[in-house]
């Protein structure tokens, strides 16, 4: 299996491991690292060039702060560090990672460590994951690791931090104590992650309930996209148990999360957007539209190609699809004044023009023309929405950014493929009283059509075909119809990059969960799990699956 989820205990470390037991230091140089939740709670440190952005613009938005009186910057746009993250946004004031093309968010969490620890000399641990790729262990178990190799300890074990492994050194092997299960594990050198001042004592390795901890970088919100084992929702201050560890969450503590989606890039400092073309992309030599940072770096924006109008499912042809015609099917004009209230595309206040205004041209939708869905009753900008449709698959359906309401039929970018459904006697774990429902996936590889990333270039099916099990019986049923419903709409899979191994164009899981293991749930892909089929109705729904879809 993988690494286990996430921190979790603050039991000290092994015996003789110098500085674990407190798990903080006093050493007043410190090194920010900023981390991911993903969907098993496992936190994933940003690369270190990622953080050096993101903490670079949060620092000078803290500063700016402190002496206009201003609140904090709104967002940070990950493109403009990496160009593979160019679909991902931190939201600052929701503390959470927005994919804008899918809607996925996830935590984030910031840390600080001590100048001298695994994070300040950029020493990244990582183990080995089920495509052959190379994952990070999150950065206390990479400085708790670092610290253990160079007091030359031959073996450590995880369990202070909640993992249930030992690591050899000299073998290079993450074992499962419970599976005896082996992982090849290694020790890489990246970029160092950015120096900051430290107002509190440092982040060491173990975890642990401190107020740096909790309030710094403890495991923030955990959105409503919960996920298998979750048994409580995220929303109160208790603790909460998450797939067999403890961690502590609260709605005010800090912490971002990430999701999938293109970018629609940076409002008011993009390139120009013509909804019927593509991003224009900024000439050679000329001024910069970057985000200009306390130091005098500059980011440059990253345009995003807008990909033509998707060709697929041709049964919709009698729902309009020009953006235009969506936008002011499913909004009302708000007339009068608006609610002094932020669009939560741009930031901007409703009062104000759309961030867009200066990116998208249009000439029947004005920059200050403020709409409402009309069915839950949310404001935008109507050339927000008009902006974040066009950057999207352009089915004919809009999805609520705020409560995430479908209008319409959403479909998806799943490439070409079939799926195939049998059962058998066999009980899964947790469901003795009934048989199994397999599942197989097929898809090859093949070229990108003009709804995906890259239009003409190929992509890779790696790990085909997939088997999924349910139990056979009446909620496993249930989802197995909707499943079908959502395969139709090619919304299970989708070409993007490939969280584990990093791989880009390339097909991947679309936000709608599948166990691939029967008979262990200890990497989170297994039974018995009370809460999956709960879960993934959850997720369905999201998409706009529902029971509904089964009466039409």
């Amino acid at each position: 299996m993988a690494a286990a989820q996430g921190a979790g205990s603050s039991s000290a470390g092994p015996s003789g491991l110098p500085g674990s037991a407190p798990g903080h230091s006093s050493n007043s140089t410190a090194v920010a690292v900023w981390e991911w939740q993903d969907e098993f709670g496992r936190w994933r440190p940003y690369r270190g060039n990622v953080c050096s952005y993101i903490e670079q613009v949060f620092q000078a938005s803290q500063q700016k702060g402190r002496r206009s009186g201003s609140g904090l910057v709104s967002s940070i746009p990950l493109g403009h560090a990496d160009p593979v993250l160019a679909p991902y946004v931190i939201d600052i004031p929701s503390l959470t990672q927005f994919r804008q093309d899918t809607g996925t968010m996830r935590a984030v969490r910031r840390h600080l460590f001590p100048g001298d620890s695994a994070a300040g000399q950029g020493i990244v641990w990582e183990w080995q994951n089920d495509e052959g790729g190379w994952s990070p262990y999150e950065m206390n178990v990479c400085v708790f690791l670092e610290q253990a190799r160079a007091t030359n300890h031959q073996r450590v074990d995880l369990g202070p931090l909640g993992y249930n492994y030992e690591v050899d050194f000299v073998a290079q092997v993450q074992t499962n104590k419970t599976t005896r299960f082996r992982r090849g594990v290694q020790r890489r050198l990246d970029s160092p992650y950015p120096v900051t001042a430290s107002p509190a004592p440092l982040h060491t390795g173990v975890a642990c309930s401190c107020q740096q901890c909790w309030l710094n970088g403890g495991t923030g919100p955990i959105t409503t996209r919960y996920r298998h084992s979750m048994i409580n929702f995220p929303n109160s201050s208790a603790t909460h148990q998450v797939s067999g560890r403890t961690a502590s969450v609260s709605s005010s503590s800090v912490g971002f999360v990430p999701y999938n989606k293109p970018t629609l890039s940076g409002a008011r400092s993009t390139p120009r957007l013509n909804a019927q073309s593509t991003w224009a992309l900024p000439q050679a030599g000329g001024p910069s539209t970057g985000l200009s940072a306390s130091n005098g770096v500059s980011a440059p924006n990253l345009p995003v190609k807008m990909p033509k109008p998707s060709k697929v499912n041709q049964a919709l042809a009698a729902t309009p699809t020009e953006p235009e015609a969506v936008v002011k099917k499913y909004l009302e004009e708000v007339k009068g004044s608006p609610a002094d209230e932020d669009c939560i595309i741009c930031m901007e206040k409703l009062s104000s023009p759309s961030g867009y205004g200066d990116a998208c041209e249009c000439n029947t939708i004005k920059p200050e023309t403020v709409g409402r869905l009309t069915n839950c009753q949310h404001s935008f900008h109507m050339l927000c929405m008009l902006a974040m449709y066009s950057n999207g698959n352009k089915d004919g359906s809009l999805q609520c950014p705020s409560c995430k309401t479908i209008y319409g039929e959403k479909t998806g970018t799943q490439p070409k493929g079939r799926m195939e459904v049998s059962t058998f006697p066999q009980s899964l774990p947790g469901h003795k009283d009934c048989g199994t429902i397999q599942i197989v996936y097929h898809i090859s590889r093949g070229i990108q059509g003009p709804e995906h990333p890259n239009p003409g270039m190929p992509y890779t099916a790696r790990g085909f075909p997939r088997y999924c099990y349910l139990p056979d019986n009446e909620k496993g049923r249930k989802v197995l119809e909707l499943l079908r419903v959502a395969w139709k709409r090619r919304l299970i899979f989708t070409v993007g990059t490939s969280s584990t191994t990093g791989e880009s164009n390339t097909v991947v899981w679309n936000e709608i969960h599948h166990k691939t293991e029967m008979d262990t749930n200890l990497s989170g892909h297994g039974y018995p799990d009370p809460n999956y089929l709960d879960n993934v109705l959850a997720e369905l729904a999201a998409q706009g699956v529902t029971e509904d879809c089964l009466r039409q």
